[in-house]
């Protein structure tokens, strides 16, 4: 059986790649969150979508017809593919997935520390460095740490990628220790 987590990761990052293509990326992801907002709000219009008693076909017509002011038939398409795949349940933990992941849109955030203040021109070819590595754009932040006495230090996500002097220094004392104590 597969995790909700699981389902939630790929129906959503599956809608957004379909919706980059047509709709775009950020209407996908705001649609994504107005029909969150929608079943919150509409309980009786969730339940109806939740009936067994009531065909496909019907909830079908129902969605297009409702819906088909405020989303795109993209989204309406997918809502569609939720309920004949039994993931309607899914919704809500689909969009939050979204909403938590691309906070930024289709930027990622990274922390860029350094020993000394970098110039825009440093720190954009930083950014182009991370962005090409990782292709998405990056959203920078940036901060200063006197004790890496030079480079950078760079986290993406779960992942450090350390430049920094201090770093090379201790590398360079282990496998100084490592060759003497062979």
């Amino acid at each position: 059986m597969i995790s909700s987590v699981a389902v939630a990761k790929r129906y959503a990052e599956g809608f957004l790649e379909f919706a980059k293509g047509s709709i775009g990326f950020e209407k996908g992801l705001e649609e994504l969150k107005k029909l969150k907002d929608l079943f919150r709000d509409n309980a009786d219009f969730k339940n109806f979508l939740e009936s067994p008693e009531i065909s496909f076909a019907e909830k079908c017509t129902e969605i297009d017809i409702i819906l088909s002011e405020n989303f795109s038939e993209e989204t309406r398409f997918f809502l569609q593919l939720l309920i004949k795949k039994n993931r309607f349940d899914a919704v809500s933990e689909i969009a939050e997935y979204a909403r938590l992941k691309y906070a930024h849109g289709d930027e990622v955030d990274a922390l860029v520390v350094a020993s000394y203040p970098l110039d825009t021109d440093e720190l954009e070819s930083i950014k182009g460095a991370l962005e090409k590595k990782f292709s998405k754009k990056m959203h920078i932040y940036m901060d200063l740490d006197p004790s890496l006495m030079g480079g950078v230090r760079a986290t993406v996500g779960n992942m450090v990628i350390d430049g920094s002097v201090k770093k090379r220094l201790e590398e360079m004392k282990n496998k100084l220790l490592t060759i003497k104590a062979g």
